[in-house]
């Protein structure tokens, strides 16, 4: 499927032509057909000779409708201009087609719409003011097709035109994160909310659970519908129309935009690459009134020039907007800017970071994921992805980090090892990265819970205290000329056991559930602390410190005064 947006000046016969080739009529509101002028989007669809579907996003051509213009040609894999031949190029044609350069629309076909009012010599002349007015853009090598809607002169040679237009215009990309950007919203009598949209960026199925943005409310998708045909899934680059459930209207509208849940960057601050268009007086700064369109929304934004005061005329720079609300942006977005105050489309551009992190002041944005790593360091996966859109191979974990910072890192931590002493680096004090990377040092050998170098002595193995404490399993010494960090290391390789202020071995913690559980086979309704106390011949100073781990462990649970079977004891056998 492509979807392919109509475009060109008021009353040059855009909607008359789509109706000739779907046999459909575009204009929907009773308003436009009395009038005689498309007012808002249309939509239709036909198939072609070749069988390639093709689904028509219908435009207005009036200035006044330059924002509804806008909220149709968002998501279009390619162009239909139309310029009439007795008219010619008109103002809004320029403008159509600079909004169009700026959203990265790069294939098309011109037709030379009405050719059947005007002779030989006019058609030609019309032709080669198209070629004057499209020369450097994407319609520079276009076909151009004349036709007449009303005879069907031509629409052969159109069908065929779009037939070639769509064998060379790639479809929506499928990265598994869909994106609908709503142009349309109503209710449908016996079936509750209809959203209308083209889909990008990833497959939608009848059951997901999606999010508004930027309210962010849940909506579940009932059902779907594509070209009249109600379908469970639909993949990207198509006209939808979807049955949403669990939502309000108010909600719902144009411009708002349904994603799946935690897979966007949801923004109100962008960092943006700005294309200002020729003829636009004085540039862009600050002191002006914007509105920022995107998808099929229209934004007011605080716009800030990055670097020098302005923008001129035909220049490029970059900028810094402010949006009122949070907006599901990514890596590559399209947009269009205008101004409030003069009604004028005065240029476009792409998204460069929807999450600035540096300073306006020092800001220096482009598209390179490289950049965008290193003025964050270290950054999740998933983070990457909402940011970028696309997918990277994380280096440590889930983290994806400049190849120096990975670096800096393992030196760093060769350099703590190397200080650590005899008994190695603690793991516990480390973050979650350090102890992924240590895991990669060549060298290193990491065990319970420490890492030291692969050749150093082992000084905890055979430790003396370990045989002292299991000497005297149940009433063991106070560990003497043992620092508490060798305590600690030992406790960590799971040698000896603490518990409330007593050192045990861990021999002893086992042949002591081993004696319980053999009370209990005999006294299943429980023991007393003071029955294990003999049991095991010691003293209370030693059994509650005991016992009390044997309950934090699960080898034993506490009721009342007695001591039960808990689910981690040994079985008798």
């Amino acid at each position: 499927m492509h979807i392919v947006g109509t475009a060109g000046h008021v009353d040059h016969g855009k909607s008359t032509l789509v109706r000739a080739l779907t046999g459909t009529d575009p204009d929907r509101l009773a308003e436009e057909k009395e009038r005689g002028l498309t007012i808002d989007l249309g939509f239709a669809f036909c198939a072609l000779p070749s069988g390639r579907q093709v689904s028509f996003v219908d435009v207005p051509g009036h200035i006044r409708f330059v924002k509804n213009m806008l909220a149709g040609v968002g998501a279009v894999d390619a162009s239909l201009f139309v310029v009439a031949a007795p008219e010619g190029w008109k103002p809004q044609s320029a403008e159509h087609l600079a909004i169009l350069e700026m959203l990265g629309i790069s294939h098309g076909v011109v037709v030379l719409s009405q050719i059947g009012l005007v002779d030989e010599e006019l058609a030609e002349l019309a032709r080669l003011d198209i070629a004057e007015h499209v020369e450097g853009t994407f319609l520079a090598d276009a076909p151009v097709v004349a036709t007449d809607a009303v005879d069907g002169t031509g629409l052969d040679d159109l069908r065929a035109a779009l037939d070639d237009l769509c064998a060379l215009t790639p479809t929506a990309a499928d990265r598994d994160r869909p994106r609908l950007w709503i142009d349309r919203s109503f209710a449908a009598t016996g079936a509750g909310r209809i959203v209308t949209g083209t889909l990008a960026g990833g497959p939608i199925s009848a059951g997901n659970e999606l999010a508004t943005a930027p309210s962010g409310k849940p909506a579940r998708v009932r059902a779907i519908q594509t070209q009249g045909a109600t379908v469970e899934r639909i993949g990207p680059g198509h006209r939808v129309a979807l049955n949403l459930t669990g939502v309000d209207a108010s909600d719902l509208g144009r411009g708002i935009a349904l994603v799946r849940p935690g897979q966007w960057h949801h923004t109100r601050v962008v960092d943006v690459e700005l294309a200002v268009l020729d003829g636009v007086k004085n540039g862009v700064t600050r002191r002006g009134a914007y509105a920022f369109y995107l998808g099929s929304g229209e934004w007011p934004v605080r716009l800030r020039v990055l670097g020098p005061e302005r923008i001129g005329p035909s220049e490029t720079g970059y900028a810094r907007l402010h949006l009122p609300v949070a907006l599901p942006l990514v890596l590559g977005d399209r947009f269009v800017l205008r101004d409030f105050g003069r009604g004028q489309t005065i240029g476009g551009g792409t998204v460069l970071d929807p999450d600035p992190r540096l300073r306006a002041s020092v800001a220096k944005p482009d598209a390179r994921p490289e950049r965008m790593l290193a003025e964050r360091g270290w950054v999740k996966t998933t983070q990457l992805e909402r940011l970028t859109g696309h997918r990277f191979e994380p280096v440590l974990g889930d983290w994806v980090a400049s190849p120096e910072l990975i670096d800096d890192l393992r030196d760093d931590l060769r350099n703590q090892i190397a200080g650590a002493g005899p008994l190695g680096l603690d793991l516990a004090g480390l973050d979650e990265r350090q102890r992924l990377a240590i895991q990669t040092l060549d060298g290193i050998v990491v065990d319970a819970g420490r890492a030291r170098q692969a050749d150093a002595a082992d000084v905890l193995a055979d430790h003396r205290i370990i045989a002292e404490l299991a000497a005297a399993p149940f009433s063991p010494p106070e560990p003497s000329d043992v620092t508490q960090q060798e305590l600690l290391a030992l406790s960590q390789r799971g040698d000896i056991v603490h518990a409330d202020g007593i050192w045990f071995a861990a021999s002893a913690i086992d042949a002591a559930a081993e004696r319980i559980a053999a009370l209990l086979s005999s006294q299943p309704d429980g023991v007393t602390v003071a029955e294990i106390r003999e049991e095991l011949g010691t003293t209370r100073k030693y059994a509650l410190p005991l016992v009390g781990y044997l309950d934090r462990t699960g080898v034993t649970r506490r009721r009342g005064d007695l001591r039960i079977a808990g689910p981690r004891l040994p079985r008798v056998v």
